[in-house]
Formats: C-alpha cells, sequence, structure tokens
C-alpha cells in the first residue's frame, strides 16, 4: 500500500494510466469469468440454505451454542458494514441515469423506462451482492467457529491447503485478501467523502474539490479510528444501530413527502420484474447493454462487492458465533435485499416520478455532479434544510462505520485472524485505509476509484471460487457423519 502511494506521489499521471489500463485488460479479457462467479457464488448460497442437514449445522463449536449478539444488532452491523455509503450514493443517482440514459432498446414509454431503471438497480444491489457476502461470510464464520481455525481467508482453503495453510502459501491468501479489502473500502471512503463534500456544498456553500474532500477523509478517518479503539462491542456496533436508524428515518420521511401512493404501489411490480429477469441476467442469457456498459455497470459492481467480499465476509463472520447455516444465509442474503429493494423503491422511486412529471431538475444535477443526487431530490421535499443535513449526517456516519469494522477486518487478516490486535495495529490500518483513498481520489476521481477495485477484485474471484468449493466439501462431510 505505501508502495502505491510513493508511486501515485512521484508520477500521478503514470499511476493513473497503470490503473486504468489493467482495469481494461482484466474486464476485457475476464468479465465473462468474473460473471460466472457471481452465478456460482449465488447458486451455492441458495442451495446450502435449503439443504436440509447442511442448513442444520451450527457455526460453533457445539450444537448447544447461543448466538453472541441480539439478532437486531447483527442485521445492522452487517447492513452498515456491507454498502452503507454506496447506497446512499447511488440510491437516486443510478436510476436517474438509467432512466436518462438507457442501456439496450429504447422505448418511447417513459413509465416502461423508469420501471426498468429500477430493476437494473435492484439487480446490482440485491441478491447477487449479498449472495458473494453470504458466501465469503460463510466459509469464513464455519472455518473459525465449527473448525477452530483463524479468522483468515486462509482458513476457507485449508481442506485444500492442507499443511500450507498456515505457511507462506495459505500467507499469500491473506496477503491478497487484505490488497483487495483496502482497494474495495478505498472506493467507498472515496465516494463518501465526494457526497459530504456535495452536502456541505449544497447547504454551507463549502467547494466542491479535491483539498475538501482530502480533509473529509483525514477528518472522518480519525474518527472512525476513535471508533475501533474502542471496539466492536462499544464503538462499532453502537454506531451501527445509530446509523442503520437515522437511514431508516431519512427513508421514512422521503416515503411520507414523496409519493407516497405511487411509491407503495410500485413495490410488487419491481419485485415481480426483478425475479423474472434475474435468471436470464445471473447466466448471461440477457444483457442489459452493450460490452462498455456491461464493464462500466455490471461488471464494475460484481468487482467492487468481490473487492469487499474479505472485509464483509470476515466481519459478519466474526458476530455470528452460534448461528446455523440457513439462519445465517437466510439472514445475510435475505434481509438486506429487502432494505435495499425497499431504499431504492423508496428515493429511486421518488426521483422517477418527479422526472416523469416534468420537472426534469434531477436529471440535469445528477448529470453535472453524480454526488449531488440525494440533495437534489431532497430539494424537491418540504424540510430541505433539515433532510440534507440529515442526509449528510448518514454518509457521515455509514463513512466512520465502514471504514472503523472495515479496519478491524484488515487488521485481523494482517495479524493472522487475531481476534483483538493490538491498538497500534488498528490505528495504523485505519489511517491506511484512509491514505489510499485520498490517493487514488487525487489520481483520478471516481474513475481511479474504480479501477483500484476492479484490479483487485477479478483476480480475487478466483480464491472465492476455491473457497467455495471447500466449503462444499466440509459441510457435505459433516453433513453424513
Amino acid at each position: 500500500m505505501l508502495l502505491i502511494s510513493g508511486f501515485a506521489v512521484i508520477d500521478g499521471e503514470a499511476a493513473n494510466a497503470v490503473f486504468l489500463g489493467s482495469q481494461q485488460w482484466m474486464l476485457s479479457r475476464l468479465g465473462g469469468f468474473l460473471q460466472l462467479g457471481v452465478a456460482v457464488f449465488l447458486a451455492v448460497s441458495i442451495g446450502l440454505a435449503v439443504a436440509p442437514r447442511i442448513g442444520r449445522i451450527r457455526l460453533a463449536p457445539s450444537d448447544d451454542a447461543a448466538p453472541t449478539l441480539p439478532r437486531t444488532a447483527w442485521l445492522a452491523m452487517l447492513f452498515s458494514a456491507g454498502m452503507g455509503i454506496g447506497l446512499l450514493f447511488y440510491g437516486v443517482a443510478e436510476p436517474i441515469l438509467h432512466f436518462s440514459s438507457p442501456p439496450g432498446t429504447e422505448t418511447t414509454d417513459a413509465g416502461a423506462t423508469a420501471r426498468r431503471a429500477l430493476r437494473i438497480s435492484l439487480f446490482h444491489w440485491g441478491l447477487h451482492a449479498w449472495g458473494i457476502y453470504a458466501l465469503t461470510g460463510l466459509a469464513l464464520a464455519y472455518a473459525h467457529h465449527a473448525r477452530g481455525l483463524p479468522l483468515a481467508m486462509r482458513s476457507t482453503l485449508a481442506p485444500l491447503l492442507g499443511r500450507f495453510t498456515h505457511r507462506w502459501p495459505g500467507k499469500l491468501v491473506d496477503v491478497f485478501a487484505v490488497l483487495a479489502t483496502l482497494f474495495g473500502l478505498a472506493t467507498s471512503l472515496g465516494l463518501g467523502a465526494m457526497q459530504i463534500n456535495a452536502g456541505l456544498s449544497h447547504m454551507l456553500g463549502v467547494p466542491m474539490g479535491r483539498s475538501v474532500q482530502v480533509a473529509l477523509i483525514a477528518g472522518i478517518t480519525l474518527c472512525a479510528t476513535l471508533s475501533l479503539v474502542s471496539g466492536l462491542d462499544r464503538g462499532i456496533r453502537r454506531l451501527s444501530e445509530l446509523n442503520v436508524g437515522l437511514a431508516g428515518l431519512l427513508w421514512a420521511f422521503i416515503l411520507l413527502a414523496g409519493p407516497t401512493a405511487a411509491l407503495l404501489g410500485g413495490i410488487a411490480p419491481l419485485v415481480a420484474g426483478y425475479l423474472r429477469g434475474l435468471p436470464a441476467l445471473t447466466i448471461g442469457a440477457e444483457t442489459l447493454g452493450g460490452r462498455e456498459w456491461q464493464e462500466s455497470w455490471t461488471l464494475f459492481y460484481w468487482a467492487w462487492w468481490i473487492s469487499w467480499a474479505p472485509f464483509v465476509g470476515v466481519f459478519i463472520a466474526r458476530i455470528s458465533r452460534g448461528r446455523t447455516i440457513r439462519e445465517f444465509i437466510l439472514g445475510v442474503l435475505g434481509v438486506p435485499t429487502v432494505a435495499t429493494l425497499l431504499w431504492f423503491a423508496v428515493l429511486g422511486g421518488t426521483a422517477l416520478q418527479s422526472e416523469l412529471q416534468g420537472t426534469r431538475g434531477l436529471a440535469a444535477a445528477v448529470d453535472h455532479e453524480v454526488a449531488t443526487a440525494v440533495y437534489a431530490l431532497l430539494d424537491q421535499l418540504p424540510g430541505t434544510r433539515w433532510s440534507s443535513a440529515l442526509a449528510a449526517l448518514v454518509v457521515a456516519l455509514f463513512f466512520v462505520t465502514s471504514s472503523d469494522s472495515g479496519s478491524f477486518v484488515v487488521d485481523t487478516l494482517a495479524s493472522g485472524g487475531h481476534a483483538s490486535p493490538p491498538v497500534w495495529q488498528r490505528i495504523f490500518w485505519a489511517t491506511s485505509e484512509g491514505l489510499l483513498a485520498a490517493v487514488l481520489l487525487v489520481l483520478g476521481g471516481l474513475g481511479a476509484l474504480q479501477a483500484g477495485t476492479v484490479t483487485t477484485g477479478i483476480p480475487f474471484c478466483a480464491v472465492l471460487l476455491l473457497a467455495t468449493a471447500c466449503l462444499i466439501r466440509s459441510t457435505r462431510e459433516q453433513a453424513r457423519t
């Protein structure tokens, strides 16, 4: 990480060119492999949950072990860690972008285009994303809680690596997981800084710019470090619960202040359309746009989720001791997907209703600056000042919870699966995440952040496929005993 930062400081243009070139090369040659991997992760997660004997296996040394956290706290922590900042950033922007520039076949029916825009957004943020997290988290939780191995990615490959699990091949897997996690987190932290900057600009006239965003990264990273030092049960848990509560308040306000009847009436058709198109989209029988569009949207998302997989996987494995495999998958795969659907249905639906009614202000705002999308939406609703302040606060808290929980996970991976690493290591990794996010943001903004994610996410897909094979083998053996 320090080498990457040093390279960027010495020659920023060359570093940016390397990232963008690597992204293009990987997407053009390995995009199909990435798409196949994501389909496998979702299918295997569902298969393990419905398997009668495997689903009853408990993620603990014994069958009578109780979960370590209440279910509500568990769900709040995994959802905050999973994709909080991204939902705030893209909850309004992505449906609007797909509406104003629809991929694939165009139609003159604006209503049909709006409904399709929501389905595309949900496809990117729904079951496929959480299927990656569920599979990774389950492999880690099973190896750690049921088999007593360190909470590290190398443990998921123990059936394959054997005695080399704790030697250099296993340690190399952990190093790769750390790199993937750092780049995935850097992307989210960069998005968070851009959106907080947009909120401050909208409310207080603070200029939009890289220097302000780097200062925001530094300030929020400091807050995340303080939360991280206070520990998992106090700092991270309490912030996660507060964060989800405030995000729910923002969601409820938009639902009630917006076209409530139209939003509620659109949920069932959105679910039906999403589920109907899911099989064909999953196996690639249907595509949403051309190759360039697929690389910019769908394949980028798949690489982003995979780069986050070690982070989210280790984190939810750490807090999931005592749950059965079926309960784990239903919780990780089902509940956040439903919450994501409701989020897009209300925020994206309100934005699209505004466009359909002829306001047309949101599309122009998003086209000018994607980070301002949610604030542009709140401008069209009553109580703009306080709702915009609430949105900025939610973004900031998601920023902190992603950073502190991410630092906790990176620290765990870097220390070989140690459950309580030293405080100085936590501070080091929290600072490193902020530094990498700032470097990529200065290099090339959103494009550099995305390129870094793809460069690490696609190769790590191979590691997760091997972990999937090992998990299937181990759980089948246990189910037969």
